[in-house]
């Protein structure tokens, strides 16, 4: 007899699991207790959860009154059901993102005690309607359906759709949970979940020019067509139906209610199989560790090792490009760098509001990249520091850090550069453009190695979200924005030239801004390498102190 296939209070001499009922309440009270007991661990956690509960339920009686308010509006059964699209696609992803913000999502936990997997699935379910999240997303669908629903067919189709919905939700977000519970709990689960801050920021930017782009296209009329797909897709298949049911095209409301019915026991279905596989089946992680999967990596390291130059120069850039693309910490910063260095001027160019001179913000955000370079060595530094004996050998880590550095983002920013230009179709302004993003790169490597040799701080490791170790916070606020005053006052006399050319009327000798600009770029970056060696060398018991800090 399998795990699964012991009845659950077997101590107590009785089975309470054939349908759930016994472990019901036993998983309710289990998802009230850890709420209770994780706002007890501090004052700040308290504040955190109560201020988030506020928030939430400020924004969902806001839409609630909001959706009410628009009933009757000839487009609101358009609005009703993408609202409940997105709603579910958030639903869906936010287990991905946040895997550590409900302790009960982790179903691995539950494996060695002898519950079936069917009243599990109902207990789980049960458990998972207590929260914040649940509680939002009964009152949007709620002010949904009171805003579509019409006539006593109408009503009687929204006391179904709203529980259905609030059920398919929390459903979607358990088996993809289940699902994904062994990647959620890897290394790669973790760079996920680091990333997810990213995914926010390039989404508002998304959802801010959809926004600007809908309320120029007609307003809600123009989503008609959208809308007219996403009703027959659970869970605002639910939503649409009671829309139908208020226009009188019940056979269409009967079907749309049954496909967010199916999905429902669908979900669960999928759910249930996810559990039992994660229960009883070993984790491939352990299996085969070594093997072939070694000999690949150690063959790509040989790879790698081979384009580098010798010396020291080459281990110094492998080692830094390691850390982009294992750390996760160094991945989120760089990959968040690199999105957002390209989405803002592209945004911008699109909306009509651009200037080619955008694409500097993407030489800036990856200038940024060089900032705090030992910090993110953390105690490890000890190791590095070992090996630099004389301002020579600091010179050389510097100067191979900043050449993995522009490894990536000296094509990144020629890139940045040129599609800007072709969205804004100013291929003049192409050059002087170029060459002003490469002199602001040298400025950034430049002060950006200063500033990791004088106001090294730590990066703590144990968050995702701290970037900054308790106490040093005005290190990190003096390194960055200090650096980033210094490098525009360093650009200043590619930048007066660029005005001047401008102001002159002499646009024809723009383009000498590109070899000028990335001439200056390099001197700029050698001289600030040249400068914060002697401080490094000097300064490595102060700034082993400081990485290791937290």
């Amino acid at each position: 007899m399998s795990v699964l296939d012991t009845p659950v209070g077997a101590a107590r001499g009785r089975d309470t699991t054939s349908g759930g009922e016994g472990l019901v309440p036993v998983f309710v009270r289990l998802k009230l207790t850890l709420l209770r007991n994780g706002l007890r661990q501090s004052a700040g956690r308290r504040a955190a959860y109560i201020t988030s509960i506020v928030f939430a339920l400020l924004i969902a009686a806001g839409q609630l009154i909001g959706l009410i308010a628009l009933r009757g509006h000839a487009h609101i059964d358009t609005l009703g059901v993408l609202l409940t699209g997105v709603l579910a696609v958030g639903w869906a992803v936010m287990p991905l993102f946040f895997p550590s913000g409900d302790e009960t999502l982790d179903p691995s936990r539950l494996v060695m005690l002898p519950l079936r997997p069917r009243p599990l699935v109902a207990a789980l379910l049960a458990a998972s309607l207590v929260g914040i999240g649940p509680l939002f997303t009964l009152c949007l669908t709620a002010g949904s359906v009171v805003a579509v629903a019409h006539g006593a067919a109408g009503a009687v189709f929204a006391v179904v759709a709203v529980p259905l919905t609030l059920l398919l939700c929390v459903a979607l977000t358990r088996a993809v949970a289940t699902a994904n519970t062994r990647l959620l709990t890897s290394r790669k689960g973790r760079d996920l979940a680091v990333l997810s801050g990213l995914v926010i920021a390039v989404g508002f930017q998304f959802v801010n020019f959809g926004a600007q782009r809908l309320g120029r296209a007609g307003g809600l009329a123009s989503l008609d067509p959208a809308a007219d797909v996403v009703r027959w897709l659970p869970p605002a298949s639910a939503i649409g139906a009671v829309d139908s049911a208020s226009r009188g095209s019940y056979g269409q409301a009967a079907g749309q209610l049954l496909l967010a019915v199916a999905a429902l026991f669908a979900l669960l279905w999928l759910w249930q199989r996810s559990l039992v596989k994660l229960m009883t089946a070993p984790d491939g992680s352990t299996l085969a560790a070594a093997g072939p999967g070694r000999e690949k990596s150690g063959g790509s390291a040989s790879r790698l090792s081979a384009l580098l130059p010798s010396g020291r120069t080459g281990p110094v850039m492998e080692r830094s490009l390691r850390y982009i693309a294992r750390d996760p910490k160094t991945k989120a910063s760089w990959v968040t760098a690199l999105a957002v260095g390209l989405i803002v001027p592209i945004v911008y160019a699109l909306q009509g509001t651009g200037s080619m001179y955008f694409a500097c913000f993407a030489a800036g955000m990856l200038g940024i990249q060089m900032y705090n370079q030992f910090g993110q060595d953390t105690s490890a530094f000890w190791m590095v520091a070992l090996t630099i004996s004389s301002t020579r050998d600091a010179y050389l880590e510097l100067r191979a850090r900043a050449l993995a550095l522009l490894l990536i983002t000296l094509p990144f920013t020629i890139l940045v550069t040129v599609v800007t230009a072709a969205v804004l179709g100013d291929w003049g302004a192409l050059p002087g453009v170029m060459g002003l993003s490469l002199a602001l790169l040298g400025a950034m490597l430049a002060t950006g190695a200063v500033a990791s040799a004088n106001f090294p701080y730590s990066i703590p490791q144990d968050g995702a979200f701290k970037n900054v170790a308790p106490g040093q916070a005005g290190l990190a606020w003096i390194s960055i924005f200090g650096g980033m005053v210094s490098a525009a006052v360093l650009c200043a006399p590619v930048i007066a030239v660029t005005i001047w050319l401008h102001v002159a009327d002499l646009e024809q000798w723009l383009w000498l801004l590109l070899p000028g600009g990335a001439a200056y770029g390099a001197l700029i970056a050698w001289a600030g390498l040249r400068l914060a060696a002697p401080r490094t060398a000097k300064r490595l018991p102060e700034i082993l102190a400081a990485v290791s800090k937290g």
